[in-house]
């Protein structure tokens, strides 16, 4: 919950910012002095992509939560038994130990989303951000495609 509050802060502040920032791209723009209008369309064009980025973001937020409710309904969430430092987060060697496990599940059904989201979860207990959104964005993609083709959940 509360990284959903947090999200939602900044995605208000985002939208603040890009409203500021498109009201000086506007005055830029206005001057008519090439300069000007040169510094104002770039600046008329980097909300755009700053929107498409944390719209990205809230996206692969939102399906990475679905699909963690659903994991969580079947029974196939990983428990988080693992020890943890003061900070909440596991133990490396404790999460390294626990990985061949997910690896090997992906290995014998790599066409499966939820073992690809568990060797996701794999990664970011051991501290791979990048693999993980990796693993993460393939269960995704599996997912949708189930979805599309309407199969059956496998475990």
């Amino acid at each position: 919950m509360r990284n959903r509050l947090a999200a939602v802060l900044m995605a208000v502040l985002l939208l603040v910012y890009l409203v500021l920032v498109t009201q000086r791209a506007v005055l830029l723009i206005a001057t008519g002095e090439p300069i000007g209008i040169a510094m104002g369309v770039a600046l008329f064009v980097l909300p755009f992509v700053a929107a498409w980025a944390i719209g990205r973001e809230l996206l692969f937020g939102v399906r990475t939560e679905r699909m963690v409710r659903q994991l969580d309904a079947e029974g196939n969430l990983p428990v988080e038994d693992l020890p943890t430092r003061a900070s909440g987060r596991p133990l490396r060697d404790a999460a390294d130990e626990q990985f061949p496990q997910y690896r090997a599940e992906v290995e014998a059904a790599p066409e499966s989303w939820r073992a690809w989201f568990r060797l996701g979860l794999a990664y970011d207990a051991s501290g791979d951000r990048r693999r993980a959104r990796e693993a993460l964005r393939q269960a995704i993609r599996l997912e949708r495609a189930d979805a599309k083709a309407g199969r059956q959940p496998t475990p």
